[in-house]
């Protein structure tokens, strides 16, 4: 049975003020999605993307999506094995936008987030990816030609200014003619994001974008675009400033000549917002914006507390348009319905009850829709969908237990009664409307950070998402996914020695266990809604079970907490591993964002940090050694330890390069002390997560921005996974090795699953060793060193010590060895720098090293 876990009202709002205070001032993380999930935003795409130089090299983006492709073009003239969806498509994901044919009620497009562009031609019953391999997956407008309704515009670029906004960015305008089933760039190649497309009524060749520019930074291309040769040229007809995006347009549906424009001044940085300014306005022109005039009257008066506008013109009489304002640079607050009834030359506010709809999400929502024949019918999208049947006086709610989080609305031209709804819940249609909507199901657009597989029950799917929770399948099906945790879902673990024990993360580390299968989970550490004080956690925060002691449980904050009892009590053993707080104050930043644990020797443990940290133990905690030195100063987002060797590890990276070629990932055979890059012939774009197979350790799993990629040869060379990967994020993989089932997590199509049988190259591998050889370490050593070995049994035996030139030098006698892991920790001070040989005896087993001792 799905566990809902409702919630009251009262209680999300004084959880969201608790949550709020954490943030301090407008440099701290703010709210984000909506109050059905993260009550906290943070920039963990763009963060982990940008670091250090605070900004994503487009062009080197650009040039991983040509060789991406070119590879998988490659692997589909080799036969390489195809991807599949592993859905689900019962829950669906951020919709962005929604454009109806206008003649045709059958025909219906959908852009989202990250996951490119869907079409249906049967009213919703069915839905075609129409636009994934032409250029950026992430969509911020389509707009189809009413005169010509095969001719669509798309303008690539989520432009609600939230945190994967910057990290997935747009790439400029794509046209079809031909209802989608081919398109053609059409330029605008570094607006990055697109607030609104709308196309002259009476001329498909002249069309106004509205672009938002670049998120994180300054740039001058932004602003609102005419072209009046179908996208062939344009020009920039509004421009305010270099930080001022267009968010909004609308055209009067006789005389295209006559526009509405919103303008929006707003800089995000990885650690904070500024969303609000003086040149957010409304901007007026009568000559299809050769000039423009700033409409004033009756409008809030220039602000730097101005933030989001929305605009809508009635269709049935173009002197009425609406207006929305929001106010507060971090927040965006609610400020106020404005109509004109005279063509923008007086307004006035309207609403009286509505106070509450965007709550503090105002940058992320706020757009308006007017019915088509009836001017005093308006619709306000924000955290739910309200609506005022006399002109923005009165307000109620339509949601109508639809999802939060409004983007998209439109009724159909010919029936309004016909509308299409979207939100970060899919896509909802109603015949009669509005008062009854039906989900449409069959689109795989979710937006996952994790995913999981029952080791146990391989069938049995967990993942979690942006705004859907912790979700499940049970059957390996597509189409019967249910949430077991609500919130924003990260992190999932099931216990492989007890499958109904279940640890799943929510954002910033609230962890929680379900010992019952999922049916009901507890927090169990960083509780809401105070946490625990001082604890720096990020985003997504790691959390890792011990893969050689399922009662033990990792946990990283800017300290490295453990629990020795399936996370009843945690308790650190680390000092800070990072660079130490941000200078903004912020709780999400100088945290541990990668845990690395050896199966072979549970005193390992390897940790990375979102400042470009790589640190270890070779003693459980006690004693930590930085190992950063030869590895770029990155975001750290996985690390995968060697099954049979604790010194071989590999560690990823995220970020753009700026001049240089950058490694993403690398290789130590001792340790940390020598790193060697493997990044060999992959794209240089954000490596995302590492899987070893851990019966052939030669044999790699990488997820990167635009796919996977596999190498059996320890990285020396890499191949792309399948042939038909879509080219979107990938976040998280899971193996199961004996079902031969790959799981990708992706950023905006949902769950991939891939059968590695197709990779014949994996059972041709050397298979790990039953037993793990000597170790030495640290190798080199000054005082002491520890040696790690195991053994099938019980025995008894010596440790013996050679010169380079072969002559024993010591003999400890009369070892008791234990079945299992041996850790014997020996002193080396009265021996001179050299090198020497360490030679185990433990019944009929040998056990030999070489050991450089330095002073």
């Amino acid at each position: 049975m799905k566990n809902k876990h409702p919630v009251p009202t009262a209680l999300i709002l004084l959880t969201l003020s608790a949550l709020l205070l954490r943030c301090g001032d407008s440099l701290e993380p703010a709210g984000e999605e909506g109050i059905s999930a993260k009550m906290l935003p943070h920039e963990w795409m763009y963060a982990q993307r940008a670091y250090p130089h605070h900004q994503i090299n487009l062009a080197i983006q650009q040039e991983a999506y040509r060789q991406t492709q070119a590879a998988k073009r490659n692997n589909h003239s080799r036969l390489a094995g195809s991807w599949e969806n592993a859905g689900p498509t019962n829950i669906g994901g951020r919709v962005t936008d929604i454009a109806l044919h206008p003649t045709n009620q059958n025909i219906i497009y959908l852009g989202t987030t990250a996951g490119g562009v869907y079409k249906s031609v049967d009213k919703g019953a069915t839905w075609a990816v129409i636009f994934e391999e032409e250029g950026a997956m992430s969509i911020g407008n389509i707009a189809i030609a009413p005169s010509v309704p095969n001719t669509l515009y798309v303008g690539s670029g989520e432009a609600n200014g939230e945190l994967a906004s910057g990290a997935l960015f747009g790439d400029g305008i794509y046209k079809s003619t031909d209802g989608g089933a081919t398109w053609t760039f059409k330029g605008l190649h570094q607006t990055q994001h697109i607030g609104r497309i709308v196309v002259d009524p009476q001329n498909a060749d002249r069309v106004y974008v509205a672009a938002a520019g670049l998120l994180y930074g300054k740039n001058q291309e932004r602003g609102l675009y005419r072209t009046t040769n179908g996208g062939d040229t344009w020009e920039q007809v509004l421009f305010v400033s270099d930080s001022t995006s267009c968010i909004d347009v609308v055209v009067h549906p006789q005389n295209a000549n006559i526009l509405y424009a919103a303008t929006w001044e707003r800089i995000r940085r990885p650690w904070g917002r500024q969303f609000a300014g003086m040149t957010s306005r409304i901007y007026k022109s009568v000559d299809s914006g050769n000039t423009w005039t700033k409409l004033t009257n009756g409008l809030p008066a220039d602000s730097p507390e101005t933030g989001r506008i929305g605009l809508a013109i009635s269709p049935s009489n173009p002197n009425i348009v609406y207006a929305m304002y929001t106010s507060h640079p971090t927040f965006n607050y609610f400020a106020g319905i404005y109509k004109t009834v005279n063509g923008g030359d007086s307004w006035t506010r309207v609403d009286e009850n509505l106070n509450a709809n965007l709550f503090t999400f105002g940058w992320f929502l706020g757009n308006l829709r007017v019915h088509p024949t009836k001017s005093e019918d308006v619709s306000l999208l924000g955290v739910w969908l309200y609506r005022s049947l006399n002109g923005g006086k009165i307000w109620q709610n339509a949601t109508l237990g639809m999802h939060v989080d409004f983007h998209a609305l439109e009724f159909h031209p010919q029936n309004p009664d016909f509308i299409v709804a979207g939100n970060d819940g899919g896509v909802y249609i109603s015949q009669n409307g509005g008062f009854l909507w039906e989900k449409k199901t069959g689109i795989a657009n979710n937006l996952f950070y994790t995913c999981e597989i029952d080791p146990v029950q391989p069938q049995h799917w967990l993942g979690g998402t942006q705004d859907q929770g912790v979700l499940r399948t049970t059957s390996g099906a597509e189409n019967d996914w249910e949430e077991i945790l609500f919130g924003d879902g990260f992190q999932v673990i099931v216990d492989p020695t007890n499958n109904e024990t279940i640890y799943a993360a929510r954002q910033f580390g609230e962890l929680y266990r379900s010992e019952f299968g999922g049916q009901d989970f507890t927090c169990i550490f960083n509780c809401p809604p105070n946490g625990i004080p001082g604890l720096r956690t990020n985003w997504n925060t790691p959390i890792v079970l011990h893969p050689a002691n399922s009662n033990t449980l990792f946990y990283g904050a800017q300290q490295l907490y453990k629990s020795t009892d399936s996370g009843d009590s945690f308790f650190p053993i680390s000092p800070d591993l990072t660079k130490g707080q941000h200078p903004a104050g912020s709780l999400s930043y100088g945290t541990i964002t990668a845990i690395g644990l050896a199966a072979s020797n549970e005193q390992f443990i390897y940790v990375g940090t979102d400042d470009g940290r790589v640190q270890m133990t070779a003693d459980g905690g006690a004693f930590w050694k930085d190992i950063s030195g030869g590895v770029p100063d990155r975001f750290v987002t996985a690390i995968a330890v060697d099954p049979t060797n604790p010194l071989v590890a590999y560690v990823a990276l995220s970020g753009y390069r700026q001049v240089d070629y950058q490694p993403h990932i690398l290789r130590t055979t001792d340790g940390g002390t020598q790193w060697t890059d493997i990044s060999a012939n992959l794209p240089e774009i954000p490596i995302n997560d590492i899987v070893i197979h851990q019966t052939y350790p030669s044999v790699l799993f990488i997820a990167n921005d635009l796919g996977v990629w596999y190498s059996h040869t320890s990285g020396q060379h890499w191949d792309i996974v399948g042939d038909n990967f879509p080219a979107t994020v990938v976040n998280d993989l899971d193996l199961h090795e004996s079902e031969q089932l790959l799981l990708a997590a992706t950023y905006g199509r949902s769950m991939l699953k891939f059968d590695i049988s197709q990779l014949e190259v994996v059972s041709t591998q050397t298979p790990a060793p039953a037993v793990a050889p000597l170790l030495i370490f640290p190798n080199p050593a000054k005082e002491s060193v520890v040696l790690s070995f195991s053994l099938p049994g019980d025995a008894r035996g010596s440790v013996q010590i050679f010169n380079g030139q072969g002559q024993l030098l010591q003999t400890m006698q009369n070892q008791n060895f234990r079945q299992g892991l041996n850790e014997e920790r020996i002193g080396l001070k009265q021996l001179p720098a050299g090198q020497y040989l360490i030679r185990i005896q433990a019944g009929r087993q040998s056990f030999s090293g070489k050991l450089s001792i330095v002073k």
